[in-house]
């Protein structure tokens, strides 16, 4: 009886192998899909200090696909506003 189930087993298995093997053989290659290096572009701005202007700015070049990445203080008399597309 175990003999009967082990010969069951190596025949589901070769099965299972020749018709991986014939998909391998017979299916469409893999083609290797080099990624471009994403590229992007900086914009640096200075605005006034106040809260009206810095945001119609942000509203701006937000709308223009734009993204704020980062705000350089300094003296805080001209903020310096990094943005990434």
């Amino acid at each position: 009886m175990r003999n009967v189930r082990l010969s069951g087993a190596w025949l589901i298995a070769g099965v299972s192998f020749c018709v991986l093997g014939f998909l391998l053989v017979t299916g469409q290659p893999f083609t290797a899909k080099a990624q471009e290096p994403k590229r992007f572009q900086y914009k640096i701005i200075e605005v006034l200090p106040d809260t009206q202007n810095m945001q119609t700015r942000l509203n701006e070049f937000g709308a223009s696909g734009w993204e704020l990445v980062a705000v350089a203080t300094g003296d805080m008399t001209e903020p310096r506003m990094i943005f990434k597309k």
